[in-house]
């Protein structure tokens, strides 16, 4: 058995980020942790941030423990954040494995088309967006190098204030709601 893999996905909402992670599940029998269905499933038509964040971190501790057990793992969030994309590359490699990102991009219109059609067939399964929210949110994505998205390029040191990814993880990702 080779080394397992951590699947990052990273995109802007309704970029096919979900379907993809779906397949990846089935394809690399990975472990898929998607944060909406987790934050839908406990607060409903609610989407508070900071649960969110706690979430997202609750969700990557169970995906690094699946990851040292030898399992891929795919993270189903956007990880806009260049820094939060290291921090789990770095963690990757930390345990052993390797790390994969997935970038996903469509044009404002095609995005804004699928986010129509998901809020008119499932809207179950999302949060209303605005327009203007998608493009407040795309000033907000750190775009991944290409270095960083074939894994050529070294991966960053903690940002300043920080003496390690993992200190930096637990601050972005707080272990409860404050």
């Amino acid at each position: 058995m080779g080394r397992p893999t951590l699947f990052l996905t990273v995109g802007l909402p309704c970029t096919g980020k979900t379907t993809a992670a779906r397949r990846i599940e089935i394809e690399r029998k990975a472990l898929r942790l998607t944060k909406d269905e987790w934050v839908k499933a406990l607060y409903g038509p609610e989407n508070p941030p900071v649960a969110g964040d706690v979430i997202e971190g609750r969700l990557i501790q169970i995906g690094l423990r699946a990851l040292a057990l030898g399992t891929n793992v795919v993270i189903d969030y956007g990880l806009w954040d260049r820094n939060e994309r290291s921090a789990l590359r770095q963690a990757a490699v930390d345990l052993g494995a390797r790390a994969e990102l997935c970038y996903f991009a469509l044009t404002p219109s095609a995005q804004r088309r699928r986010r129509d059609q998901r809020q008119a067939e499932a809207p179950h399964t999302t949060w209303p967006m605005s327009d203007a929210e998608l493009v407040e949110w795309a000033t907000r994505m750190d775009i991944p190098t290409p270095g960083e998205l074939d894994g050529s390029e070294p991966i960053d040191g903690p940002p300043a204030g920080f003496t390690t990814w993992d200190e930096w993880r637990s601050h972005r990702w707080p272990p409860s709601v404050h």
